[in-house]
């Protein structure tokens, strides 16, 4: 039932089906009556405000505006509104000063005992030229709360997109790193002068020829100056391949010189970045930017936080080499070690194979490493040779002696740039500062054999 709040009493009968509809004035004595009808067919809510723009009834039908509505009665109707939306109630009395039914207009009025604001959407009718003016509102408040539910469910979904985005950028950068062949070039001869293991697999080790379409890329990367990208072929009928190179200052024979650093992915043998390698994206200051969860295990974060993070203080730098590394990175790069000293401090000291590559990230410059821990019995196999070798002395000559040891060692640097280069002779015979024909044939004299060439 439908609720009224009057400040006069109006009580003129009136016989609606004897009424022309196009004059209103005759309902004016009856405008409370008929905004209590309106409010309790609309379930809403309705006003009936004079010629100077107060109100002089609310009716209430299902709308659950409450004890503010109440208090409305005898106030001009402009008071009972927020600041904000007191031009929209001079905008619907304008309107109405001619018969007719206005838009409708949303107000907010504010809320009993300082609460939420209470959105109503207004249409107003004058009775007749000079008659009252009833405004029929409708409670917003259902719609906002829905609306902001459904703002609320995009935010949301538009949070976890950029998650997934921000979690797919993160394992594809990874990826690069560990994949990429990766090597520098001279810019005037484009020569190889640095290659990972990727590279020498997909172009060949240092001083090899490079195929056509490539040469003339890097040449006119070369020329201009200025970073290029394209995709190609090596040759017809190979795969393609996503090619980039990046003018880069660098020193050669002593001489400070603008090199090229080419990067390569879409056609690079699986398996030449070691399985379960440690991989890590740093600034040029050596600070965490994205790493992979067996660079954590490396480093014993454990599911502590390690982005901005030092990478020396993390994984405890006792020689220097990964400083010496992270700058070499800055000025080359592409940098390869073999071994690398980790730890120290509370833990001990182990050797790891470290690749260092300068990635250009936007308008910044970053480092991408792989560092993988080598857990073998290479160094107790050669201790132990040299062992028996030490038992010998006196009953096999000196010459003799010293050639076994020569060999126990070649033999073991060999078979661990094998096994760090997963078996890729080329690979390999960067790792080692050696041709591929020279590890060749040593491969053959020691009785060795790589899996891949």
């Amino acid at each position: 039932m439908s609720r009224i709040a009057s400040g006069a009493a109006f009580g003129t009968q009136v016989d609606l089906p004897s009424l022309n509809p196009a004059d209103l004035s005759v309902l004016s004595g009856v405008a409370p009556e008929l905004a209590a009808a309106f409010a309790s067919l609309a379930d809403e809510i309705a006003l009936v405000i004079d010629e100077s723009g107060v109100i002089r009834n609310v009716a209430l039908g299902g709308a659950s505006v409450g004890h503010p509505a109440s208090a409305w009665v005898g106030k001009p109707w402009i008071e009972t509104v927020t600041d904000a939306t007191r031009r929209k109630i001079e905008m619907l009395l304008s309107d109405v000063a001619a018969p007719g039914v206005t838009r409708r207009r949303e107000v907010n009025h504010p809320g009993s005992e300082g609460g939420e604001d209470i959105p109503i959407s207004y249409a107003a009718l004058r009775l007749g030229p000079s008659g009252p003016v009833i405004a029929l509102g409708r409670d917003l408040r259902a719609v906002a709360a829905i609306q902001q539910r459904i703002v609320d469910a995009r935010q949301e979904m538009e949070r976890d997109y950029w998650k997934m985005r921000q979690e797919q950028t993160r394992q594809r950068l990874l990826t690069q790193v560990a994949s990429d062949a990766v090597m520098v070039v001279h810019p005037g001869s484009l020569e190889i002068l640095q290659s990972n293991a990727a590279a020498a697999t997909l172009f060949g080790a240092g001083g090899a020829a490079l195929a056509e379409p490539i040469r003339d890329f890097l040449g006119m990367a070369a020329r201009t100056g200025r970073a290029a990208e394209v995709r190609t072929r090596l040759a017809p009928g190979a795969g393609l391949i996503d090619l980039s190179a990046t003018p880069l200052r660098l020193e050669i024979d002593g001489v400070e010189a603008q090199g090229l650093l080419v990067r390569a992915r879409g056609a690079v043998e699986e398996g030449v970045s070691p399985e379960g390698a440690a991989i890590v994206i740093a600034d040029t200051s050596g600070r965490v930017r994205v790493a992979n969860d067996a660079f954590r295990q490396l480093c014993h974060a454990g599911g502590a936080s390690i982005d901005g993070r030092s990478l020396v203080e993390m994984l405890g730098d006792p020689q220097r080499h990964l400083a010496a590394l992270l700058v070499e990175a800055r000025r080359f790069g592409l940098v390869q070690r073999p071994a690398v000293l980790l730890g120290g401090g509370a833990g001990p000291v182990y050797e790891i194979h470290a690749t260092a590559t300068l990635i250009a990230d936007g308008d910044q410059e970053c480092i991408g490493l792989v560092l993988q821990r080598f857990e073998s019995s290479q160094g107790d196999t050669l201790a132990a040779a040299l062992a028996t070798l030490v038992d010998n002395v006196g009953a096999t000559p000196l010459a003799e002696l010293m050639q076994r040891a020569s060999e126990a060692a070649e033999r073991v640097a060999v078979e661990t740039a094998l096994r760090r280069a997963a078996d890729n002779l080329r690979a390999a015979a960067v790792l080692l500062g050696v041709s591929d024909t020279d590890l060749a044939q040593r491969l053959l004299r020691l009785g060795l054999k790589a899996a891949r060439t």
